[in-house]
């Protein structure tokens, strides 16, 4: 089943439970979607990876939001962007834990030759595909980094 067609399924359940910040919530993600197929030289339905580009984008923008509502003091704003996150990271593939990211990152790193710093570039190139869908971009850069100042 398409994201498309899960988002409007729940909004669906949503509405008839009542669920103000759900529904709040995949009313944005449904926008996005629409945003993404009406955009200028959009041929056919959203791959499996537009959509989660899209989630990415989306959640990314709420942790920054968050942040900043946090930094401010302002709970009520802060608590809705995280209702929002946790119905947005209900959409994505589960994550990698930080031990499974670390492994993962020095295969890559021993299949590449990486050295030390200076083959960052080379190592983020490969990882940030490999591991877009499945782990945040900058605990990826961390670990990496992390990992070649060590070798």
């Amino acid at each position: 089943m398409s994201l498309e067609l899960k988002i409007n399924e729940d909004i669906k359940t949503a509405m008839k439970a009542k669920a103000e910040a759900t529904l709040r919530s995949l009313r944005a993600i449904k926008a996005e979607i629409l945003k993404a197929k009406t955009a200028e030289g959009f041929s056919g339905s959203l791959s499996e990876d537009d959509e989660i580009k899209i989630l990415t984008r989306m959640l990314k923008q709420r942790r920054d939001s968050l942040s900043v509502y946090q930094s401010q003091q302002r709970a009520d704003l802060a608590a809705k962007e995280q209702e929002e996150i946790a119905v947005i990271e209900s959409f994505m593939p589960q994550q990698l834990s930080a031990d499974e990211l670390k492994t993962a990152l020095q295969a890559i790193i021993a299949e590449l030759g990486a050295a030390g710093p200076k083959d960052m570039g080379k190592v983020m190139g490969v990882a940030s595909k490999k591991f877009a869908a499945v782990a945040d971009g900058k605990l990826v850069a961390e670990t990496v980094k992390q990992l070649l100042n060590n070798a």
